[in-house]
């Protein structure tokens, strides 16, 4: 039954979703098969399907489509064209948006923001208030966090981890065992395959 919800930009026409009981605008697409949490909204045009679950007080709107067995939690933020499927998780305070695409095993978490045109992939992990754009990859077992920055095509992936406040930009590749930390600063076509000092 259609009756009205404020999702932020006024009353619109909207429905509790059966299953969860979140709140759903009419122009969005959830299945019957997703699970719409009591405090979870998804609005505009975002999609939600298969096995994905939205709970908490999380949001998806705009264009974006959670699907597959993604989860989207806690006060988190998945918006835009974004794509989040498969198991992936985004959660804490953390957005999604541009046209990025969370996927595999990946998590996404605490403040950090995948964004533009990124990926996050395999079991990688994008936390603390780590950014992640342009059309950058982490996947992997890598982790990217605490107040880092990639951008560019930059590439961090196999069990490599960016942390600290580095800036990771342009073609370059961190992967192997590499630690790039504190105020590094990583740019162009470096590969950087087992350490890099602060």
């Amino acid at each position: 039954m259609t009756e009205q919800f404020d999702f932020g930009k006024g009353p619109m026409a909207a429905h509790q979703h059966p299953n969860g009981g979140g709140w759903v605008e009419d122009t969005a697409v959830v299945e019957e098969t997703a699970f719409i949490g009591p405090n979870a909204l998804v609005y505009d045009n975002a999609q939600v399907s298969e096995n994905a679950q939205v709970l908490e007080n999380a949001r998806v709107f705009g264009n974006a489509w959670v699907f597959g067995n993604a989860q989207v939690y806690e006060r988190a933020q998945v918006s835009g064209h974004a794509r989040v499927y498969e198991h992936a998780r985004v959660c804490g305070n953390a957005q999604v948006f541009g046209a990025a695409h969370i996927l595999g095993n990946a998590l996404v978490f605490w403040d950090a923001q995948v964004y533009e045109n990124a990926r996050a992939y395999d079991d990688a992990r994008v936390f603390g208030y780590a950014r992640v754009f342009g059309d950058s990859e982490v996947s992997g077992n890598a982790l990217v966090c605490e107040n880092t920055q990639v951008g560019g095509t930059a590439q961090v992936y196999e069990n490599a981890r960016v942390g600290g406040n580095s800036h990771v930009f342009g073609n370059v590749q961190i992967f192997g065992n590499a630690l790039v930390s504190g105020y590094a600063q990583v740019s162009g076509n470096a590969r950087v395959l087992k350490e890099a000092q602060e």
